[in-house]
């Protein structure tokens, strides 16, 4: 039996992702995807504005890429298709300044545990990498996102909300409004 190249490089995707099932498509660092998104979004002729939508502050539909991480692809065609003339385009690198602060944080907190701080020390490694990505387009008053981010991210994000869930709460400390 003989494959074609295309045909065996996706037979041995699947026995990967078979052999491997835990192990996630989305890279370490999301810099190549962040390249290819933009020539991607370039060859369909389509500008891009730098900036970040908090899907908190407006209304807003998720992409959901079902497990195919060249998902965002068919989402970029799908703004094109509805008339958008620009995506936004948000890349978040993690800083090592940023990963210290948060391990002192986290070391100085009463309330956080020892598993915390190695988990921040760990991401140490991951320092300089893009962790985030997300793309969005405005349509009828609506913000359809995409957001691709990685495992490492994920855990950066859990740490932060422990950090600023404790890190700057004070306990037994009377109110300014109480001093008065």
């Amino acid at each position: 039996m003989e494959l074609s190249s295309a045909a065996g490089i996706e037979f041995l995707n699947s026995i990967q992702l078979q052999a491997y099932p835990s192990m996630s498509p989305i890279p370490d660092d999301l810099a190549t995807i962040k390249d290819d998104m933009i020539a991607f979004i370039e060859g369909h002729g389509m500008r891009r504005f730098h900036g970040y939508v908090d899907y908190e502050e407006v209304q807003c539909v998720m992409w959901e890429m079902g497990g195919n991480p060249d998902g965002w692809k068919d989402f970029v065609e799908l703004a094109k298709t509805a008339g958008a003339p620009f995506l936004t385009m948000h890349s978040w690198t993690l800083e090592r300044e940023e990963l210290e602060e948060l391990v002192q944080r986290l070391a100085n907190s009463e309330f956080s545990d020892g598993d915390d701080v190695e988990d921040a020390r760990w991401l140490r490694a991951h320092a300089g990498k893009v962790g985030f990505l997300q793309l969005g387009w405005a349509y009828q008053g609506s913000m359809f996102l995409c957001e691709v981010g990685t495992e490492w991210y994920e855990r950066y994000q859990r740490l932060l909300e422990v950090s600023d869930e404790f890190g700057g709460l004070t306990m037994d400390e009377p109110d300014q409004d109480e001093e008065n």
